[in-house]
């Protein structure tokens, strides 16, 4: 009776046969089998073709008997595909490093279905025969929790997702539900939050492409949310209190007047523009028994082209510039 064949070349030998051999033999089928268990080989990608890969009887160096595959080849012409034989279940890991980006790479069996790289895509594949068709084992092993738009976490060991938190090819990273960002300090206990109002319409501010230029400036917005800096011009600036003319006075400052040990001018800036304001206050409520005088500098003071004299206990004014014809107005009395 002579010698038989797996489906991957391992001869088995019938009693009585190959007499003397049995050794070589032997060793040749040891030697197929460590290439099955662990072998590697390179396989080359017919170019707009298919390659039948076939066992090789009583013989090491079958693609097919080789556990770890290297696809190579620049595919050109057309796709390539390679098949094994059906009825033959085995697994294989396979590389496919073809060089090109215009065509596919499929490994299938001879009559049934298989496993395709898309074009231009290359990386490795764990693919199974059940003997019918060739099917892809590492798919199953990327499965996790959650769409395919979720963002994917490690939790306790286990992959998962949430449906606050996604991703989105068109517009980015999206955290829903009125999730918030939270940017923690460097010990973790405590966080700066973000995140959006209860009932919002849809907008995207953008940020300035560059930090503030000088201290003290702020965030300003247009109408399409395109953010820049803007320096401060807000507010009152407060001064320490005063006994005697600044000489003259700055736009946006307020200052504490004591006329307590005498009567004072306070100069008004010289050429304001429009929206300038300063602020004076009685510090000591003097100003009834030792009058402060404002000095209008070139500039009239409530239209008329005079300095003021404040001789009120306790007054506190603005005065802010509007123009010539009027000067600096009051703007609260």
């Amino acid at each position: 009776m002579p010698s038989t064949y797996t489906a991957l070349g391992i001869q088995k030998m019938a009693t009585g046969e190959k007499a003397g051999t049995w050794g070589t033999l032997t060793n040749t089928n040891w030697d197929i089998i460590e290439q099955i268990s662990g072998g590697y080989t390179t396989q080359a990608i017919p170019d707009n073709g298919t390659t039948a890969l076939v066992k090789t009887e009583g013989a090491t160096g079958a693609t097919l008997a080789t556990r770890v595959w290297k696809l190579t080849g620049t595919l050109s012409a057309g796709n390539g595909i390679l098949t094994v034989p059906d009825s033959t279940p085995n697994w294989w890991l396979i590389n496919n490093a073809e060089g090109g980006s215009t065509y596919t790479v499929t490994v299938k069996t001879v009559s049934g279905t298989g496993i395709t790289w898309a074009a231009g895509v290359t990386g490795t594949k764990l693919l199974y025969s059940d003997g019918t068709n060739v099917l892809d084992a590492s798919a199953d092993f990327g499965s996790v929790a959650g769409s395919t738009t979720q963002v994917q976490y490690n939790n306790a060991g286990a992959f998962g997702g949430d449906a606050n938190l996604t991703w989105v090819a068109a517009d980015g990273l999206n955290i829903g539900s009125q999730k918030e960002l939270r940017l923690q300090d460097t010990t973790g206990g405590e966080y700066i939050g973000m995140k959006a109002a209860g009932t919002t319409t849809s907008y995207t501010l953008t940020m300035p492409g560059a930090v503030a230029t000088s201290n003290d400036q702020i965030l300003t917005s247009t109408t399409g949310g395109v953010l820049s800096w803007v320096d401060n011009s807000g507010g009152t600036s407060w001064q320490a209190v005063i006994t005697a003319d600044p000489g003259p006075a700055t736009a946006g400052n307020g200052y504490f007047c004591n006329t307590t040990s005498a009567a004072f001018t306070l100069t008004l800036p010289l050429s304001p523009s429009l929206g300038d304001e300063v602020t004076c206050v009685d510090y000591a409520g003097t100003f009834d028994t030792n009058n402060l005088t404002v000095g209008r500098n070139s500039e009239k003071i409530e239209g008329t082209a005079a300095d003021l004299t404040v001789s009120v206990e306790r007054a506190a004014f603005t005065l802010v510039y509007t123009d010539s014809t009027q000067g600096w107005l009051l703007k609260d009395k």
